[in-house]
């Protein structure tokens, strides 16, 4: 029986990782049965801890709510398209940046409705009902994504956007707008917890068509009124949103920068306990780290042998970039990998700009492999493990 050792990456605390392990052990046992799954929680033991309770975070100024006003006049610092077919990964950013972005550009360019008779059905009414519907549901028709559908149904369906933009636009577009909002809400406020695990975007696109179908939208592949929907980001949106979340960064942050600081100054006993974890077991064992804990992984395997280890896998990991940068603690630039290594499979994705590639560093001795989940950065770098291609890449090499 193989056993798989997961190794999680920064930041990473529970309940976090018993979830994110649960999902790399189902996502690889549906394709290969017999594996007995090892999760390696350092971060308890030996993960970054503020000991002063925080007394060096600053505090952060009052939030305001997320709407129009980031989107609102100025010249544009990024333009992009959902029509169709095309790339849609920059909208999400817009979306993820606020979520309200498509209702409020839908308002800005429509025309005032005219004066309604008294008594009269207000468009947006249909939608509104049926947000307060979803948001009765609970969580449960975006269990993908994570909690928080019901609470944001419930606060777009009050929201003062829904008039002016169903002014502009049909019931079908209006319904998708809404959906893609919601998704976008559910996913955003998962990154200001610095959640470790993000789903993909074909699960999120997937999640949002079926909010939109929840929601009364026509049927995918249907006409939709309108066909493209242009998102301007004013100049200082990216900015407004990070200085709005100043004090929730800082804290999201800090066990994940300083989880590396201290792995880094002060990781022997991360890799002893990782060692003694390994020699426990019944080979043959593979490694599979993610992020820093592809670098801890590595690290452990390079600084003496382990004979029962076939197999090294990394995901967004930053240890190819550490060697180059004589960073590593075990091995510096230009020394070769030993030749007590194994075989090593390197995942990156080309939006995670955490991740870096060995090939060129290590010769014969590292695969790169390239995989999409379709969200930008920083999503990229948590959602390796929603990525069925991810398990289909690891599957194939198992020993």
């Amino acid at each position: 029986m193989t056993a798989v050792v997961f190794i999680h990456g920064t930041g990473v605390r529970e309940p976090g990782f018993s979830k994110l392990a649960g999902r790399v052990g189902a996502g690889l046992t549906t394709l290969r049965d017999g594996l007995r799954i090892v999760p390696y929680y350092w971060g308890g033991s030996h993960g970054a801890t503020l000991a002063a309770g925080g007394a060096s975070l600053p505090p952060g100024p009052g939030a305001t709510a997320r709407g129009p006003a980031a989107f609102a006049g100025g010249a544009a610092a990024a333009e992009v398209t959902t029509a169709a077919g095309e790339d849609t990964t920059d909208a999400w950013a817009a979306r993820y940046a606020d979520p309200y972005a498509e209702l409020a550009l839908a308002a800005a360019g429509g025309t005032p409705g005219a004066e309604r008779p008294p008594g009269s059905v207000p468009p947006e009414q249909g939608l509104r009902e049926r947000l307060f519907a979803l948001a009765a549901q609970g969580d449960g028709p975006a269990a993908e994504l994570g909690d928080g559908l019901s609470r944001a149904a419930g606060e777009l369906a009050v929201h003062p956007l829904l008039g002016p933009a169903a002014d502009a636009l049909g019931p079908g577009d209006l319904a998708a707008a809404a959906a893609r909002s919601l998704t976008a809400r559910i996913i955003a406020d998962a990154l200001d917890t610095d959640t470790p695990l993000v789903p993909g975007g074909d699960i999120r696109d997937a999640v949002a068509e079926r909010l939109a179908a929840a929601l009364g939208a026509p049927a995918p592949g249907t006409e939709r009124g309108v066909r493209s929907m242009a998102l301007r980001i004013a100049g200082s949106a990216a900015s407004r949103a990070a200085v709005r979340r100043r004090r929730a960064l800082t804290e999201a942050a800090h066990p994940a920068a300083a989880d590396i600081l201290r792995y880094l100054s002060r990781g022997a006993a991360v890799r002893a306990d990782l060692r003694a974890l390994v020699e426990g077991l019944r080979p043959p064992v593979v490694l599979i780290g993610h992020s820093l804990g592809g670098i801890i992984a590595l690290d452990t395997l390079i600084s003496a042998p382990l004979p029962q280890v076939r197999l090294l896998v990394t995901a967004g990991s930053q240890a190819p970039l550490l060697y180059e940068s004589g960073s590593l603690p075990t091995l510096e630039h230009p020394a070769p990998l030993p030749p007590h290594v194994p075989d090593w499979l390197n995942l990156y994705d080309p939006r995670d700009l955490l991740s870096y590639l060995g090939e060129g560093l290590f010769p014969g001795r590292v695969t790169d492999t390239a995989v999409d989940s379709r969200q930008p950065f920083p999503a990229a770098h948590s959602a390796y493990w929603t990525n069925p291609e991810v398990f289909r890449h690891i599957v194939e090499r198992l020993p």
